[in-house]
């Protein structure tokens, strides 16, 4: 195939699509009122991780000189960069738009953000004993001059760029810095049944005198600002360093990394504007990006509740897995049959449950798990740590370079490490995003393997939110190959075969270029021929050409994307036997199966894997197949709601314009349709 810029779609512009699909949850007026507003919040949070990581990655290309066109899907690096800035822009505006509107439709539910000009005098008083007491104790004020070099400001935080207009005639500038720590939205006493809230901006707004009164001014302004840093980690070679000291320090130099967007208040005054822009060093190639009158927008994902149920979306209660109890032996029950757990629906709670057990049964002789992100408070690192305390051989792969997320993971290293835990930190130039656990236990004399694998993360926060498999087994053979991965990670030169499961880097691509060239042949033989593929990106434009390659073969697929989707269908003579959707709703979409015919008697797998490079090249990854027949109905079945979603899926095409998916069956709602049938198959005979 003579390939054009045409073929691929540009990784960077279809994330932002994908984020503007979170924008429309955010619009939509079917989504309940709070939980829009913290979608708004979700939007700006993926925004800054977007211009810390993939700006800041298109930006060294550019000033590197060195990716054509074809790497960027048809631009240049100088190119994409504008191209960014522009729909992101536009994405900013529209964002501000649903805020006025979703602030209007608050009052109407008598909740009122107001700002410091709108106070009574006991809101007044309120918020000045409120300053006083919470606010002004831990409060970073920052007084700048022309001759003085601006301190370094923190990646992401928001600050109030101050101009106070001195009697004297000159300007003195400031910067206060809203902490982290502190609250952002402070809820007012309510008044008359109504709810007040104001954003802890606009409280240093009212308190501006107190914070500056040693200052002779006739004429004081604060406009928000924001800096967003590049996140890459910068290893240094220091021999005499641990991996774990160089990833420490590599994360704290993060903070002054260079400046890859600026966004402010487009109502600052333009001579304000360019003192801060001179002082912070913002050059031509940064992204500009005016806003509103407040900036950290991801803050509105912890939106107050307010007691207001009403316009939350109401909670399901976590489903039992059928066969399996929290007050029996989980080992009993994965013994006979392999069970699958689907997060939120189900509860995480067996996966807790199950590493508690092994922690205390004494036939259990050693753990080995893969660590990618933890909890805040993980009931699974204390889990681990209560087993290597026990007497168990408890192994770790703990992956620190999780990206923001690698001081937590350190500070869980350093503990496990005190308690006996052996930690392996993955492979040199891999990350290890493999999820798995293989328990090896005592029975008759012999070792008998028991484990699981999942699509996700072994995190309580995230299993509440995000979907994702597990597969509860004790299939030996399966269980084997996975022992063989934590045997990779101790000695990485060895490169083992695997009969059953599918690894990166060493396999991946490989083993599924033949299911793929499988449904090919069997198109091509008049046999039943389709693949169903569920993930969470695709960009690997390996990848996608083998799958252009089965479309015009006639191969009929089916691919549910949430984020990233290089693969452009649709078109005539390369992808038009192609079908791509996205759904963005209640939960965040994060499983990954794959489906393949095999002449109806379906090759099914879960992975960890989505398919990028990154995930099939350059990480530890694990793909398991499913062998159980009731398992393997129920991921078909669960595919099937989602495919045939029509309320939350959106349309992936050339165009990008997340039109809905519509058509004339009855409305079909997948994630709220799963926790149904889910539910009904607990009553199941």
């Amino acid at each position: 195939m003579t390939k054009t810029h045409n073929s691929y779609l540009n990784r960077e512009i279809s994330w932002l699509q994908f984020n503007g699909r979170v924008l429309q949850e955010a619009g939509d007026k079917t989504v309940p009122l709070i939980e829009r507003m913290r979608f708004l919040g979700i939007f700006s949070n993926n925004l800054d991780e977007f211009f810390k990581v993939r700006y800041a990655t298109v930006k060294r290309i550019d000033y590197a000189g060195k990716a054509g066109k074809s790497e960027l899907g048809g631009v240049t690096a100088s190119e994409l960069l504008e191209l960014i800035t522009k729909i992101v822009i536009k994405q900013q505006t529209d964002s501000l738009k649903i805020l006025s509107a979703i602030e209007n439709e608050l009052e109407q539910e008598d909740i009122f953000i107001i700002k410091e000009d709108e106070l009574d005098q006991n809101q007044t008083e309120f918020l000045k004993d409120y300053f006083i007491k919470k606010i002004s104790p831990a409060l970073v004020t920052i007084i700048l001059n022309e001759d003085i070099d601006l301190p370094n400001l923190k990646d992401s935080a928001a600050y109030l760029a101050i101009n106070m207009h001195l009697k004297t005639g000159k300007h003195q500038y400031a910067l206060i810095e809203i902490s982290k720590n502190m609250d952002r939205f402070i809820v007012l006493p309510q008044k008359d049944g109504k709810d007040y809230i104001i954003m802890v901006d606009d409280v240093l707004r009212l308190c501006l005198n107190d914070i500056f009164s040693i200052f002779d001014y006739k004429k004081i302004s604060a406009h928000m600002i924001k800096i967003t840093r590049d996140a890459e980690l910068d290893l240094e070679s220091d021999l005499s360093k641990s991996f774990m000291e160089k990833i420490s320090d590599s994360v704290k130099e993060r903070q002054e990394g260079e400046p890859v967007r600026f966004v402010y208040d487009k109502t600052i005054a333009k001579d304000t504007l360019q003192f801060f822009i001179h002082k912070m060093g913002i050059d031509s190639t940064d992204s500009r990006i005016p806003g509103g009158r407040y900036h950290n927008r991801r803050d509105y994902m912890s939106f107050p509740s307010l007691g207001r149920t009403n316009l939350l979306y109401e909670k399901i209660e976590p489903l039992p897995v059928k066969g399996l109890s929290l007050e029996t032996s989980i080992f009993e029950a994965i013994d006979k049959k392999d069970y699958f757990l689907y997060t939120p629906y189900h509860t995480f709670s067996y996966v807790v449950k199950f590493l508690r057990e092994a922690a205390l049964d004494p036939k259990v002789k050693s753990i080995k798990i893969t660590i990618y992100r933890l909890a805040e408070i993980s009931q699974v690192a204390s889990s681990l740590i209560n087993a290597a305390k026990n007497g168990k051989k408890v192994t770790v792969s703990m992956e620190i370079q999780a990206r923001f997320d690698e001081q937590a993971n350190i500070e869980y290293a350093e503990q496990m490490q005190r308690e006996g835990v052996n930690l392996i930190f993955g492979v040199q130039g891999l990350k290890v995003h493999s999820k798995m656990c293989v328990i090896e236990r005592e029975e008759d004399g012999k070792l008998k393997r028991y484990g699981f694998v999942s699509t996700g993360n072994f995190n309580e926060s995230t299993a509440r939110v995000y979907t994702d498999f597990t597969l509860f087994t004790s299939h030996s053979k399966i269980l084997k190959d996975i022992n063989k991965v934590f045997n990779f990670f101790e000695v990485n030169y060895k490169i083992y075969r695997y009969k059953h499961i599918v690894t990166s880097p060493h396999y991946t691509k490989n083993t599924f270029y033949k299911l793929i060239d499988k449904e090919i042949e069997n198109k091509k033989a008049g046999k039943p021929a389709y693949i169903r593929l569920k993930m969470n990106s695709i960009s690997s434009y390996k990848m996608i050409d083998k799958l252009y390659e089965a479309s015009r073969a006639g191969v009929q697929i089916q691919m549910i994307v949430r984020g990233i989707c290089c693969l452009v269908p649709g078109v005539k003579g390369m992808s038009e036997n192609i079908e791509v959707i996205s759904i963005v709703d209640k939960f965040l979409e994060h499983t990954r199966t794959y489906i393949f015919c095999n002449d109806n008697d379906p090759k099914i797998y879960i992975s960890s894997a989505d398919w990028m490079t990154r995930n099939i090249e350059n990480r530890v990854e694990v793909s398991c197949p499913i062998y159980a027949e009731s398992i393997k109905k129920q991921l078909l079945t669960i595919f099937d709601l989602c495919w045939n979603d029509n309320v939350k899926a959106r349309i992936i095409n050339q165009a990008g314009n997340n039109s809905y998916k519509k058509d004339k069956k009855p409305k079909l709602r997948s994630q709220f349709e799963t926790y149904n049938v889910l539910q009904a198959h607990l009553n199941d005979q």
